[in-house]
């Protein structure tokens, strides 16, 4: 690794952890094993086991095309880095000839719970596959290094959590990474997964991290949090990450990273450093200064504000409020915001809360009863199955509901077709158009909220969800802010015909309602600048137009409609 002062090191920790306290449940901080990558030729034997087994069939899972090796120009130490190299040249192993080699790493220590960071540069190179990633250790999986004395579970009971990914999400730009959880409930192509795009990965050390505690596995890219795992039922088949994992670091090629580019020559991960973090000091002491509060009160749902001091570092608060126990782990010493959901309205309710440390120690003021009364709910909500027109088209359909909390609206879209795969939601505003994902519950249901919104005003919203192959978009509801109603209703033109985004950098989608309609776009001088017949789905290149405010006039069986367009 670069070379660093044990000060330094020492702050770039407190600043980290300090950072982190608010995002992740559990805290671990103690440096239980590492590998700096500081001695230079092969890499540390102690630390890492070369895996180059091919599975059953000659051939390396999800149609990879590589041989693994464990020579050197595959998998090096320099200059304070591992270099994990993909090359391509005709290779011969095990009575097999392939045509690229690179590196598997498995590495030798196992851990149940705690933190892994890994500081990395990772190719983007069109047909590599970067992976930073752990298996069960119970896995059987021939040629592993522990398979011969630990291998009793098959893939996926033994557990996967993926903590970096590259190159195989088609549908995804250059440098976006995933994350992803593999259990028997979820395989293959999970739907337990999150993503974020990283700034150039092969150019820009980043820090890739899993937080894994008893109750949820967070991950984050450089110490901020982007997906986690949470199932509410945790059993074998949805949560097999109570038994210990073991690390692995590859780069594989093709499969479903795709078709590799002829003139490919060769890639290289290049890892700083890998640690893990757990805690390992004794616990001596209950926990101090028990606080709970009660914050934000909705329709269906009570915030509850949560804090107590602990020398382990880390706290675990359970609220019984008569529909059994809720468990939450949180750091010590930072206010924690519980959100009680799905509470009936105008209704008063009892929360008993305690506190205690991990190991079980409690706060000698347990427990804390707070009473809250919810209020009435100023929200619209209904079902629905009707698409935008040329934006794909529903089954079952969807549910949606607008709910005003305070001067907020949070809004819920719910998937109902149940053929859909990978689903992920997409918040449309109609004017001027713009987009922002929305953040998952649980299965297909979706939210998100707009802050700082005037009551009384109406606005308009739909959702895009996207697929696997695909994605269908629901119609515009309107909503008046701070209003209770039964349906969302929007105006007939706004169902029919649609244009965005508005403003518009390059691509103009029309969704138009006849299969033939005249167009015609002219500057703010009256001078016509285009002219043309287009159908009812139409994708109109402005690209090359210069910035400023054009007047989009639509004419078919519906009228003739006038649109005013600003070019960025």
């Amino acid at each position: 690794m670069k070379k660093k002062t044990t000060l330094q090191l020492l702050f770039a920790f407190i600043l980290i952890v300090q950072f982190s306290f608010a995002q992740v449940d559990i805290v671990y901080k103690d440096l239980v094993w590492s590998d700096e990558f500081d001695n230079n030729g092969a890499v540390n034997a102690n630390n890492w086991f070369h895996q180059t087994q091919i599975p059953a069939g000659g051939s390396w899972f999800n149609n990879e095309v590589q041989h693994y090796t464990n020579r050197l120009s595959n998998s090096f130490v320099e200059a304070g880095n591992l270099n994990i190299v993909a090359i391509k040249e005709n290779f011969r192993d095990q009575n097999v000839t392939k045509q690229y080699t690179s590196a598997r790493l498995n590495s030798k220590f196992a851990f149940t719970y705690g933190r892994v960071d890994i500081r990395a540069k990772a190719p983007n190179d069109a047909g590599t596959w970067p992976a930073l990633w752990l298996l069960g250790k119970n896995v059987n999986e021939d040629g592993g290094f522990f398979d011969s004395n630990f291998g009793t579970t098959s893939w996926p009971a033994c557990g996967e959590l993926d903590i970096m990914e590259h190159g195989i999400f088609p549908d995804k730009p250059k440098n976006y990474i995933g994350a992803a959880i593999h259990t028997p409930s979820s395989n293959g192509n999970t739907v337990n997964k999150g993503g974020i795009q990283a700034s150039d990965i092969a150019q820009n050390y980043h820090v890739y991290s899993m937080n894994w505690s008893p109750n949820q596995i967070s991950f984050l890219l450089d110490d901020v949090v982007y997906y986690t795992y949470n199932p509410t039922v945790k059993n074998a088949s949805t949560w097999p990450f109570d038994k210990d994992q073991y690390i692995l670091l590859n780069i594989a090629m093709g499969g479903f990273a795709g078709a590799i580019p002829s003139n490919f020559v060769q890639a290289s991960m290049i890892i700083d450093y890998v640690r893990i973090y757990q805690n390992t000091a004794a616990d001596t002491q209950a926990p101090t200064n028990f606080t709970a509060t009660v914050g934000q009160v909705t329709g269906s749902s009570v915030e509850l504000l949560l804090n107590a001091s602990d020398d382990s570092g880390n706290m675990v608060y359970t609220i019984d409020y008569g529909n059994g126990l809720k468990t939450i782990y949180s750091p010590a010493g930072v206010q924690k915001s519980v959100v009680i959901p799905n509470l009936s309205q105008n209704t008063n309710y009892t929360f008993t809360v305690t506190a205690s440390d991990l190991s079980g120690k409690a706060a000698v003021n347990n427990p804390i009863v707070l009473n809250a009364k919810t209020s009435l709910k100023l929200e619209c909500t209904g079902n629905d199955k009707q698409a935008l027109p040329g934006q794909g088209s529903f089954t079952t359909g969807y549910k949606y509901a607008f709910e005003t909390i305070g001067t907020d609206v949070k809004i819920t879209f719910e998937l109902l077709d149940t053929n859909k795969i990978g689903v992920v939601a997409f918040l449309w505003k109609e004017s001027p158009f713009s987009e922002v994902q929305m953040a998952n519950v649980s299965g297909n249901i979706f939210t998100s909220t707009l802050s700082g919104q005037t009551i009384g005003s109406t606005i308009s919203y739909g959702v895009k969800f996207a697929f696997a192959g695909g994605q269908s978009v629901t119609k515009y509801f309107s909503y008046e802010v701070g209003k209770s109603c039964s349906l969302g209703v929007e105006t007939a033109s706004k169902v029919k015909q649609s244009y965005f985004p508005n403003p518009v950098e390059n691509i103009l989608s029309l969704r138009l309602t006849d299969d033939q309609n005249e167009i015609s776009i002219t500057d703010v001088l009256g001078k016509k600048q285009l002219e043309a017949i287009v159908k009812a789905s139409h994708d109109l290149d402005m690209s090359a137009f210069k910035s400023g405010i054009y007047f989009l006039k639509v004419k078919n069986s519906q009228g003739i409609e006038n649109i005013k367009i600003i070019k960025k």
